[in-house]
């Protein structure tokens, strides 16, 4: 009964994949499985890769559920987030670089500093402008982006089909209001390590 279970979720997998329905996919991996250009095995690996450091990053500390962000495309680590002191943000780094499979690690972690309500609601309102200015943008599939602000600094991360599509993300971000810096972690589909069909 056991591997018939498991034979219908692998089923289900490569169905999803082939199925060109725009969702999360199986895993929620947070990119479109319909635009997604990484095979259905690079998805399932990726996914893979970020659950295991998120849990390894919870087993270190329950706080960092909510202060650090991890993003895991083609096996390139992001991390995002804020931590007391630069000890944990080293931590957190050799973490990532410890996980298997991982190719690049980009630690985009900052030190806190005191709560500013201000600032944060108005980091908000630029990450809801650009979500929106991309959703709009027809030669952008907005789904293949995640979007974080801190301090005025957006961070990009996701998987370009174009060049221009590329020029075009970063393009909208450098246009909204009071954007301090565009920090891009924009990979090409001809930099993917397997190209999908």
């Amino acid at each position: 009964m056991r591997n018939k279970l498991l034979v219908l979720f692998f089923i289900s997998i490569i169905l999803s994949g082939c199925a060109g329905v725009a969702s999360k996919g199986i895993f929620g991996t947070g990119v479109s499985v319909a635009f997604d250009p990484r095979t259905v095995g690079t998805q399932v690996d990726d996914s893979i890769m970020q659950k295991n450091l998120s849990t390894r990053i919870l087993l270190v500390d329950k706080k960092y559920l909510l202060s650090v962000k991890t993003k895991v495309l083609d096996g390139r680590i992001f991390i995002t987030g804020k931590v007391d002191n630069p000890e944990e943000k080293l931590k957190l780094t050799k973490l990532a670089w410890e996980i298997k499979g991982a190719r690049s690690v980009r630690n985009d972690i900052k030190i806190k500093e005191d709560f500013d309500f201000k600032q944060s609601a108005k980091d908000i309102l630029i990450t809801s402008q650009l979500r929106s200015a991309l959703i709009f943008n027809k030669n952008i599939k907005a789904t293949n982006y995640q979007i974080d602000t801190y301090k005025k600094k957006i961070y990009i991360y996701g998987i370009a089909l174009t060049a221009d599509e590329k020029d075009l993300v970063i393009s909208e971000a450098k246009e909204i209001l009071d954007v301090k810096d565009v920090i891009a972690s924009i990979i090409l589909v001809d930099d993917l390590r397997i190209q999908k069909d």
